[in-house]
């Protein structure tokens, strides 16, 4: 089946091998200082025409990207010899094209010009190198630059921005991919996905898009994130092709990672490894893997892990990739028993989940934080989703937001994560305060000392939004709902698409909060059209179908906890994906404490006999019924299902 682009049809054939490292490729010519200062010629940009005369002759000593400028033939050669070695994807010379990296070198305003002429070069070379029968592809490659979202070095904004700006000249110079690779951070990561569909859409091209990232030696990345939380955020957008990873190790230590994503992505992974791990002599980093072996090893990632694309990073040569290319260039790849069924359910490589059959292909099922991955599906419990970080359940946690005590409000954070919680909801609303400002200072300390992930617990876009710029990973949105129309729902289904999260839908609409099991599903029914329109899998939506108190004795709402259980019952028997949440300790607002905990525990546990995933509780005061007295949990049982024994006929 053709994808209606070659580069897809392609990759859909066999394995597809990229280059190897370009900064030695460079070193080894022997280039001069002259090449290191940008020249003001008539042909240039009138941008690098500009700043050249400001810089007055610098030198730039270690600024490749300008070799676009002074050297176009050295940087076209680097690109034909990788494409003699037998490469079908070279990447543009623009690893730090962006205005973070240029800034150090005094010409941050040239972003655009660098990688337009990158690209240029790099898609000339492919379409000397390319025959008929063997088409050469030109990949605009970004790196990480310099500075770490999540430790406050940059702005979510301001690398996005940049990243979009050099996309944007990538495109325009007609490149047929676009890659983003040694990501260290997944603040980083959800920046350059989010600028790569902005860029795309702004030029009007819509191309395959590569994600790499970089495991270290300690086994996870830079700032400490697990694969699986890499993977888990990265698969929210189906505009990335495909994942992998380069830099940092040799291909030994990236077996295990290799494995883990050929055991949980539903992408094409694409490997580049170092030359092995450098060894230092005469104080120059040397790697020592050679061409045979680093072919041995991708030969055995093509064999068992099914990788389709392979390659080279640093220390590799073209001699690197010629025998790399010559060993699987184009053999058959996912061979890897859950790659090829997920091959065979997204025909095209469109991973745009629109069946149940395909949503159950995804194996990570789930959120994740800057650190790590949870499942939605618990082995031993439901989903606990911490409830004390919330301004309007926790008299502590206003107390701490009033003062703006940000340590102490950490803190209780961390205790929700010892006592159990597995996602943490977070809201900050609270009459009199700046709430955009209030999660923004939170969500950023928060994605730097909690391991879980976060439900960000507001109505409002604005704050929705910002809290997503904080949040690496792919956090979970609560909540959205019909009260007010639909025109909110959208706008933060919008979000949730754009950025990467699962959302939260109440089961309220126009009319108030539904309170019939009837009413309930047919407001989940509305919440699911809209949430499947924005392409959510089911299994990112959170149903709550609510509750009442029971402890007002009011008539009217004796039978609201059978209504929300019988609900629960009825929309996971219609949608057995879509995952099902209640804020528990509503059933019994009004009452004492000790009272409350009984019956929060009985609702709970009732709740989850009818197929509750999930819930939002205070997780130390909930109980097991063995730990209660039968006739104490029989009176809570009889309060929860309005059985009236001993009332009057």
């Amino acid at each position: 089946m053709s994808t209606g682009n070659r580069l897809l049809d392609r990759l859909a054939q066999g394995v597809m091998v990229f280059d190897g490292a370009t900064g030695t490729q460079y070193q080894a010519r022997d280039l001069s200082d002259n090449e290191f200062i940008l020249p003001d010629r008539a042909d240039l940009p009138d941008a690098v025409r500009a700043a050249a005369q400001r810089m007055d002759g610098k030198l730039l000593d270690g600024c490749n990207e300008i070799l676009v400028f002074t050297r176009p033939d050295v940087v076209e050669q680097v690109h034909l010899d990788y494409f003699a070695a037998g490469s079908d994807l070279v990447e543009t010379n623009t690893f730090g094209s962006t205005s973070i990296v240029l800034a150090e070198y005094e010409i941050p305003e040239l972003v655009y010009d660098v990688s337009l002429a990158a690209a240029r070069i790099a898609k000339g070379a492919a379409l000397k190198a390319s025959t008929p029968d063997r088409p050469k592809f030109a990949v605009g490659a970004l790196g990480p630059g310099t500075k770490l979202v999540s430790l406050g070095q940059t702005s979510f904004d301001d690398l996005h921005a940049t990243y979009t700006e050099s996309f944007r000249g990538l495109l325009d110079g007609d490149v047929d991919a676009l890659l983003l690779e040694t990501l260290q951070d997944l603040l980083m990561v959800k920046a350059g996905i989010l600028a790569a569909k902005d860029a795309m859409s702004a030029t009007g091209r819509r191309v395959p898009l590569f994600v790499q990232v970089t495991m270290e030696q300690t086994g996870t990345m830079l700032v400490g994130t697990d694969i699986l939380a890499a993977l888990n955020m990265i698969e929210c957008s189906p505009e990335v092709v495909a994942v992998g990873m380069n830099c940092a190790t040799g291909p030994v230590e990236m077996a295990p990672f290799v494995r883990t994503l050929s055991q949980h992505s539903t992408r094409p992974l694409s490997i580049q490894p170092n030359a092995g791990l450098p060894v230092m002599e005469k104080g120059q980093a040397v790697y020592k893997l050679g061409p045979k072996e680093l072919a041995d090893h991708h030969e055995e990632f093509v064999n068992e892990f099914g990788v389709a694309i392979v390659g080279g990073c640093c220390g590799t040569t073209p001699e690197h990739i010629q025998a790399v290319a010559e060993r699987v260039g184009g053999r058959p790849h996912g061979t890897n028993a859950h790659w090829q069924q997920v091959r065979n359910l997204f025909p095209g490589f469109d991973f745009r989940i629109q069946s149940d059959e395909q949503a159950e292909a995804v194996k990570l099922r789930g959120c994740s934080s800057l650190y790590q991955f949870v499942p939605y599906e618990q082995d031993n419990s439901f989903l606990i989703v911490g409830e004390r970080t919330n301004a309007n359940g926790s008299k502590a946690f206003r107390d701490m937001l009033g003062v703006e005590n940000w340590d102490g409000l950490t803190e209780l954070a961390r205790e929700l994560e010892q006592e159990g919680s597995h996602v943490i909801d977070v809201c900050t609303a609270y009459v009199g305060r700046d709430e955009v400002r209030d999660m923004r200072t939170l969500l950023s300390l928060y994605n730097q000392h909690i391991q879980a992930p976060v439900m960000i617990d507001s109505t409002e876009a604005p704050v929705i939004e910002a809290s997503l710029k904080c949040l690496a990973g792919k956090p979970i949105i609560n909540s959205i709902n019909f009260e007010d129309g639909e025109a909110r729902t959208r706008r933060v289904l919008e979000l949730c698409q754009r950025y990467g999260a699962a959302v939260v839908g109440l089961t309220i609409n126009e009319a108030g909060m539904a309170k019939s099991r009837e009413d309930k599903v047919a407001v989940a029914e509305r919440i699911l059209s809209f949430t499947r329109e924005y392409g959510l899998p089911d299994y990112d939506v959170f149903i709550d179908t609510l509750t009442f108190t029971l402890g007002s004795g009011d008539e009217e709402f004796r039978l609201s906890a059978v209504e929300t259980i019988e609900a629960i019952r009825e929309i996971r028997r219609r949608h057995p994906l879509v995952n099902t949440i209640l804020g528990v300790s509503n059933v019994s607002f009004g009452l004492k404490p000790a009272a409350r905990v009984i019956l929060n525990s009985a609702f709970l546990h009732f709740a989850r006999e009818a197929g509750l995933t999930s819930a939002i509780v205070h997780a130390s005061k909930i109980v097991p019924e063995n730990r209660v007295e039968p006739e104490v949990w029989k009176i809570v049982t009889d309060l929860v299902h309005d059985r009236r024994e001993f009332a009057s006929v």
